[in-house]
């Protein structure tokens, strides 16, 4: 790759390297959700930045790389708090509701992870598959629902033969949803599910659904 010289400040000063692509991947977060990745133009993310279109390509290598970058960074953020999520201290009824609860925090705070989400889909997850970073990243919140769902079941207040990835999609979805569909769900049933006066309504619903799955009778057989 041809080198090239980072920008300087009005002042003189080098821009900060780690300032400058944290600014890029902010546009084109915004860009990506906005247009897709097909529609997407590098030409208007460097329009929107302090910075060139050689410069991006100097940082990430090009579209589909920054593309995969946006998506690395997304994922990182729900990870985080996922990472940051504290609930030995609870009994597993009440750490489920919490896990189920951080979901629904962060999809309703980040409409744009659930359309790159919903936009990789379109692509069957082809920049996810080739990316190491979130091959390695995983989801801390497995291991989190592995220990709960042990728990449960230990005190015998979990019934459910259900592991952690069926868990974790049956929160995600109910999460998803709701912000992914919002607007065609309005139109055709006139409900807003993001309706900041129903918030409490569908986040107790959340865990409550969950935990009536978990702590339903069972009959054998």
């Amino acid at each position: 790759m041809t080198s090239v010289d980072e920008p300087a400040r009005p002042n003189g000063r080098t821009r900060d390297a780690a300032r400058t692509q944290a600014e890029i991947l902010d546009v084109a977060t915004e860009e990506f959700a906005r247009a897709g990745y097909a529609g997407a133009r590098v030409d208007d993310i460097a329009a929107r930045t302090s910075t060139t279109k050689r410069m991006i390509y100097y940082y990430f290598g090009g579209k589909e790389q920054l593309f995969t970058a946006v998506l690395e960074r997304a994922y990182g953020v729900i990870r985080e708090a996922e990472q940051r999520l504290d609930v030995e201290h609870l009994d597993p009824v009440a750490a489920i509701r919490r896990l189920a609860e951080v979901t629904f925090d962060h999809h309703e705070q980040h409409p744009d992870f659930i359309r790159l989400v919903s936009i990789e889909n379109i692509h069957e997850a082809e920049h996810i598959a080739a990316s190491e970073e979130l091959g390695r990243i995983g989801s801390p919140a497995l291991d989190v629902i592995r220990r709960i769902l042990a728990a449960g079941r230990e005190s015998g207040l979990f019934t459910a033969d259900v592991d952690a990835v069926d868990l974790h999609a049956m929160i995600s979805s109910f999460c998803f949803f709701r912000v992914a569909n919002r607007h065609t769900f309005g139109a055709l049933f006139g409900r807003d599910l993001v309706d900041p006066a129903q918030r409490e309504h569908y986040r107790t619903m959340l865990g409550d659904m969950v935990i009536a799955y978990l702590t339903a009778e069972r009959t054998a057989g």
